[in-house]
């Protein structure tokens, strides 16, 4: 194992804290003293059959850890999708079935191994020792937490102040996800930020059972392509690893210029000093942001299938949307969003492309507007202050600077 300070230095990358860095190191000198690699937890319900590039975020830091030489336990968690996670709802959520849950999760198994080695990946299931829990079991487990600790998280705080219903299922979720931490002895457990209360609650739960608790890395929440709210295919602003190699590579294409350095810091491979030198090279206007978007678009759609199949992307996107279909004396329109964001069917209109938002509306939902390449499906999509290729219907365009 490479050293401490090393260590250290790829797991900050993208962290957005880390509980704590002092117990961190701790464990890290130990594993190079011992010889016994970490035990690296994240846990993931299997509520959708997709993963997506949100999800991704967390790959890459299990990966990194396990290019460090420590063991990874990628957690399906086919028994808290039961109960269903309550973290960011305003309202009680319905659970899967077991038939769905199933489903989903053998999806996930063939989906993460794009990122992880699966020769260094212990797959888990917490149906495993939670199924077999009798009723005592969780009663007692239960009993290890108080309803004033479980309404200290935001979302459950909001809802009794706000009289919206709080199911007694869902006071388990934490629970259990803090017991599996108890039952896999994890050293280290990574999630998103959103997760941090389930995520104490496994130090918690671990100290109740007299185990050393595990330090815990949160990641960044990933912003969906709109660049304003969480990537996710409900709102439809997601990159699931799963598409084709032309939609990875345009649907990428059409984030915000800013956007994409933070793509960049989550997503690439490439090291933050390269990423750094790559960003000022471009802000300084000697390399063009468009040819820095290719280069991450290119290694994205690498990653989830080749490079063959990359290059054939870019060769596409460059001959549909940079050659073919748009003129050469594409009008150029500058806009102004309102608190970063401007809605896509004001855009046209403002744009002079549409007389009205409803037609944008009505034009979005026949399919025929084009963004960067990609086509529109969500009448709610927002551009945000950069640059935009906006294509109307067959002969309408237009080059969009968003301010």
């Amino acid at each position: 194992m490479i050293s401490v300070n090393e260590q250290m230095a790829v797991i900050r990358r993208g962290a957005a804290h880390i509980v704590s860095e002092e117990a961190l190191r701790d464990k890290l000198a130990r594993a190079i003293q011992t010889g016994i690699p970490l035990r690296i937890k994240a846990g993931f319900d299997p509520t959708a059959p997709d993963l997506h590039l949100g999800h991704t975020v967390l790959l890459q830091k299990m990966r990194q850890f396990q290019e460090l030489g420590h063991e990874i336990l990628f957690l399906i968690g086919d028994f808290t999708g039961l109960i269903g996670d309550p973290t960011g709802k305003s309202e009680t959520r319905k659970p899967l079935s077991p038939e769905a849950l199933a489903a989903n999760a053998e999806t996930y198994r063939a989906q993460v191994f794009r990122i992880l080695d699966p020769h260094k990946t212990r797959v888990v299931f917490n149906s495993e020792w939670m199924g077999p829990m009798s009723a005592a079991e969780l009663i007692r487990l239960a009993a290890r937490q108080t309803v004033a600790r479980m309404l200290e998280r935001d979302d459950f705080t909001k809802r009794y102040h706000g009289g919206s219903p709080i199911a007694i299922h869902e006071f388990l979720y934490p629970l259990v996800q803090g017991y599996d931490s108890v039952v896999l002895r994890a050293d280290v457990e990574l999630g998103g930020t959103d997760q941090t209360f389930n995520l104490l609650m496994g130090r918690e739960l671990q100290k109740e059972y007299g185990q050393e608790p595990q330090c815990v890395v949160t990641l960044p929440i990933l912003e969906g392509l709109d660049g304003v709210r969480k990537m996710s295919k409900s709102l439809n602003n997601y990159i699931a690893i799963q598409d084709p190699p032309e939609e990875i590579f345009g649907k990428t294409m059409s984030i915000s210029d800013e956007l994409m350095w933070r793509y960049y810091e989550l997503l690439s491979d490439l090291p933050l000093e390269e990423i750094r030198q790559l960003r000022a090279e471009t802000e300084a206007g000697r390399f063009h942001p468009m040819e820095a978007k290719k280069r991450l678009a290119g290694e994205l759609t690498t990653r989830f299938h080749d490079a063959q199949a990359a290059l054939r992307a870019r060769d596409g996107f460059e001959a549909r949307f940079a050659h073919k279909e748009l003129p050469d004396d594409l009008e150029e329109k500058t806009l102004v969003t309102s608190e970063g964001v401007l809605g896509l069917a004001e855009a046209m209109r403002q744009a002079g492309l549409t007389a009205s938002n409803a037609e944008g509306i009505r034009l979005i939902r026949q399919g025929g507007v084009v963004v960067n390449g990609v086509k529109v499906e969500d009448t709610r999509m927002v551009l945000v202050p950069g640059e935009a290729i906006l294509k109307v219907g067959k002969r309408r365009c237009a080059r969009l600077i968003l301010t």
